[in-house]
């Protein structure tokens, strides 16, 4: 799943054509997945082009209050705040707050450093299966999916990568994706959100940051979406009853969304 070369919207995917089995893939133009949209340009071909007519955003207050979304025209944003609960009793994870670390390589090696950086993640990642804010926010992403009406959608966070990330794993998953495309699609996007955040690597480092640790921040690894996966297996047993019970999302809504976003082949 190339990323489409959009200039003012980082880390911009379709989720279009990825393979779910049996001669089924996911439909094209239908569901996208970036970065913030605080640069959008109205005006910018790729993005028009896409006729998206739904913006979810993921991020937290404080992050759209610094940098708003820039909604193409005739689109509706709907706000869905994935770490509002973890804000309450954790203070801002690493995935809301990734410019304030890279700004103060001290102050990231002092929070984060020594491997502290993986395991806050790790709790971040069960987090968006357990609480009460994630639960709300993905379950409003998949009521958006499942409306039968529905044009084009886009999903994303800050970098599009965490809460971004997982949202694209629960909607591959009850399609019917297999693991290694659940994670591939997971893992492609590193080299964009690297490539977007290079100015920040390279000020991080210059400053006598760990290189290692600036990736830890900026990247996605296999052990992040692991631990939201075994969150979903301890607590629900199946991606379907985490969707289920978990999201509280009606099976209806599930069979609308398998039928719009997926094509079989000729």
């Amino acid at each position: 799943m190339p990323a489409i070369p959009a200039t003012t919207v980082a880390n911009l995917r379709d989720l279009g054509t990825l393979p779910l089995g049996e001669g089924r893939s996911v439909r094209e133009g239908l569901v996208f997945r970036s970065g913030q949209l605080d640069r959008l340009d109205a005006e910018d071909p790729v993005v028009a082009g896409l006729g998206i007519r739904t913006v979810v955003d993921f991020r937290t207050a404080a992050e759209r209050t610094e940098r708003p979304d820039r909604v193409p025209p005739g689109g509706r944003l709907v706000v869905a705040d994935v770490l509002a609960d973890f804000l309450a009793t954790s203070g801002l994870p690493p995935a809301a707050r990734l410019k304030t670390l890279l700004s103060d390589p001290a102050l990231a090696e002092e929070h984060l450093g020594g491997g502290r950086a993986q395991a806050a993640f790790a709790r971040t990642y069960r987090a968006f299966v357990s609480s009460d804010s994630a639960r709300a926010s993905y379950r409003a992403l998949l009521m958006e999916l499942g409306d039968p009406h529905a044009g084009p959608l886009l999903f994303h966070c800050t970098a599009g990568k965490d809460r971004t990330g997982w949202a694209a794993t629960v909607v591959l998953s009850l399609l019917g994706a297999d693991e290694r495309t659940v994670t591939d699609e997971y893992l492609a996007v590193n080299p964009a959100v690297r490539e977007a955040f290079a100015p920040l690597i390279e000020g991080f480092t210059l400053q006598g940051g760990d290189p290692e640790l600036a990736l830890a921040l900026l990247g996605v690894v296999p052990g992040y979406l692991e631990a939201a996966q075994d969150e979903v297996a301890v607590r629900h047993g199946s991606m379907e009853k985490y969707v289920r019970e978990g999201l509280g999302v009606p099976d209806e809504t599930v069979a609308v969304i398998r039928e719009r976003l997926t094509v079989c082949a000729a």
